[in-house]
């Protein structure tokens, strides 16, 4: 018990460069959220998960809604990261329609993506998503180059398409684990299912 409690006062005590303490409670707070959802996000929460001062916390975000509002600038710019990954994917890979759905639902798994979509529009924030319009839009642009690159006319309904994956990833990563018990399906059903239904968009 002695050396739990020695381990956790070195951590009280530790130093951090005013950089260090905000990267560290970004971390707190986006694991926070997945674990406890947007009301566990607080400011003493993370404090208490670090062993920082309320006070501490208070001078780098000002108030517990700046520490929310960066925890979602933070995870908008993963998200995007995360597409712009699948633009990359989508122009370099000879990809079929699974590999296609895989990469955006990563994108939407990875790092809570998911839980953030919910959270912004529960709180009727969306301006948080501008950052990842171009990025989406890269992302038809992409798809429209693969399915084209024999010289094809390009389908009118690839927006659609990626709207339709999007929506499915979305929910998959947010509430997909719960259903599939629910109704006695494996955790990769609704991948499969959007990737055998990719194919009638085009």
């Amino acid at each position: 018990m002695s050396m739990t409690t020695d381990s956790g006062s070195a951590r009280h005590r530790r130093r951090r460069s005013p950089e260090e303490a905000k990267e560290e409670a970004l971390t707190s707070a986006r694991r926070l959220l997945l674990d406890r959802g947007p009301d566990g996000v607080t400011l003493k929460a993370v404090a208490d998960d670090l062993g920082m001062s309320h006070g501490n916390l208070i001078h780098h975000f000002g108030s517990a809604a700046g520490l929310q509002s960066a925890l979602m600038g933070a995870m908008v710019r993963d998200l995007t990261r995360a597409l712009e990954t699948a633009v990359v994917k989508v122009r370099l890979e000879d990809s079929g329609p699974r590999e296609l759905v895989d990469t955006v639902f990563e994108a939407f798994d990875g790092g809570g993506a998911g839980h953030l979509a919910a959270w912004i529009g529960l709180s009727h924030d969306l301006g948080q998503l501008d950052s990842v319009r171009d990025a989406v839009a890269d992302l038809v642009q992409a798809i429209t180059e693969k399915v084209t690159a024999d010289g094809g006319e390009a389908p009118r309904h690839i927006p659609s398409a990626l709207l339709f994956i999007t929506l499915c990833a979305f929910g998959d990563s947010v509430i997909g684990g719960a259903l599939c018990d629910m109704l006695g399906r494996d955790r990769q059903s609704v991948r499969r299912i959007a990737a055998h239904m990719l194919p009638t968009f085009f």
